[in-house]
């Protein structure tokens, strides 16, 4: 069970893009902290009512808070601006927003601070990247930058040597976006263990302990199908990393400089040859952050607060591994109104007994205490497990999900399954 701190009560204004911190959120408020939520993105605007006390406008609230915490990129100038004003903020900060939204800015950066980074050409139009594969035949990874990366589909991992996959594909998007689709990046592309480093930074320096990270982003079982954002992720917290010391620790001088509070993630390919970061996320994940809070044993609110005040303390977790997976609904990963509309809007999350832990409220209101699907993508909720074993985490996950009805849902079955192939490379490179 999760500590409580009976003597924390602040004021948190929490402020959201697409209602992802729901939970965290409702978190909070069950610990006794006061709470307000803001949601920006049109879309969303529903998620959240009757779990937490919602807001119109975040900015009249500032004054009655103790604690802002911004859960996304974009916002980096005005928590910069709100830090100068004495405010405790959880968020980015110009620069930390730069390393997510410019993945151009972001590679410099690593090179900059003596990290490897894979070769990479960024391009304005489709036409030039095609002249360029046929020029260099390879296989590559097609990143899409600015505001176009939020549609993870888009995102295309090349499998071709002679990179034919990949001008099929960019002839498509020429296709279909014409020139609106914005820059992007060519990376060539290397074959090992995708996984991710992250930790919490409290404006001077990073808390231990740091968590790895294996995300699955692949719609079906067995990485086949679209990319979306994200199906589930596997997860644990250690002390020490070598993947850890070669990334994210070099920018430790740089974070420090520009007063970044929050959580960072550099998202990296590994294997025998070296590590090499591909991109950063430089906020909360999704849903990192929730899996994680199911292996923090302390208050959520206490923690964002010493967290927001500079503290240097060890983060209290439980040992082992964390796993979670979300079930969807259509027409997730896709955006399509009338396909939500029809299937899935305001349909009802059943529970076949009370379940108290591991399950986590995505994109739902809360009507007459009963829980109904809102928003605009079909995320309902993420079920999560923890264990000393990365089996007990997984059988503690899919043993909660028998216990939930959510019509027309669908979710990931394999999730934690890679961790054992991937653990015994890991331990052979000597990266665990």
């Amino acid at each position: 069970m999760q500590k409580k701190s009976m003597a924390f009560h602040k004021k948190i204004l929490l402020v959201s893009k697409y209602g992802e911190t729901l939970d965290i959120a409702n978190t909070m408020q069950q610990e006794g902290c006061q709470l307000k939520m803001y949601i920006e993105d049109k879309g969303c605007k529903e998620i959240g009512f009757g779990f937490v006390p919602k807001v119109t406008q975040w900015e009249k609230h500032v004054a009655w808070a103790d604690l802002i915490i911004f859960d996304y990129t974009g916002y980096g100038a005005i928590c910069e601006q709100l830090r100068n004003q004495g405010k405790r903020v959880v968020g980015g900060s110009v620069y930390t927003d730069l390393l997510e939204i410019d993945r151009n800015f972001g590679q410099e950066e690593l090179k900059k601070h003596k990290i490897k980074v894979l070769p990479f050409v960024e391009f304005t139009n489709f036409k030039d990247a095609i002249d360029y594969v046929l020029k260099h035949p390879d296989a590559y990874v097609i990143k899409p930058c600015g505001e176009t990366q939020e549609l993870k589909q888009l995102l295309f991992v090349g499998s071709d040597d002679e990179g034919l996959d990949v001008v099929r594909v960019l002839k498509a998007y020429e296709k279909s976006w014409g020139n609106n689709f914005g820059n992007f990046q060519l990376q060539k592309k290397v074959k090992g263990v995708e996984i991710s480093a992250s930790a919490f930074f409290n404006g001077k320096e990073f808390l231990r302990p740091i968590n790895i990270t294996f995300e699955h982003k692949k719609l079906f079982p067995k990485e086949l199908g679209v990319s979306t954002g994200e199906m589930g992720s596997s997860m644990f917290w250690t002390q020490d990393s070598p993947i850890f010391d070669a990334t994210l620790k070099k920018l430790e001088p740089t974070l420090a400089k520009t007063n970044y509070i929050g959580h960072i993630d550099v998202n990296c390919i590994v294997n025998g040859n070296g590590i090499y970061p591909l991109e950063f996320t430089s906020r909360f994940g999704y849903p990192q952050i929730m899996i994680q809070r199911a292996g923090i044993t302390q208050a959520m609110g206490q923690f964002f607060w010493k967290l927001a005040c500079g503290e240097q303390f060890k983060i209290a977790v439980k040992k082992g591994f964390q796993v979670g997976v979300f079930m969807v609904v259509p027409p997730f990963p896709y955006n399509d109104k009338k396909t939500f509309e029809l299937f899935s809007k305001d349909a009802v999350v059943i529970f076949k007994k009370d379940m108290k832990e591991g399950v986590h409220p995505m994109h739902l209101k809360k009507v007459n205490d009963e829980w109904l699907i809102t928003g605009d993508t079909g995320i309902a909720l993420l079920i999560t497990g923890t264990g000393i074993t990365m089996r007990d985490a997984q059988r503690s996950m899919y043993n909660r999900i028998q216990g939930i009805i959510v019509n027309n849902s669908y979710y990931r079955t394999d999730i934690g399954d890679r961790w054992l192939e991937d653990s015994d490379k890991l331990w052979s490179w000597g990266l665990l």
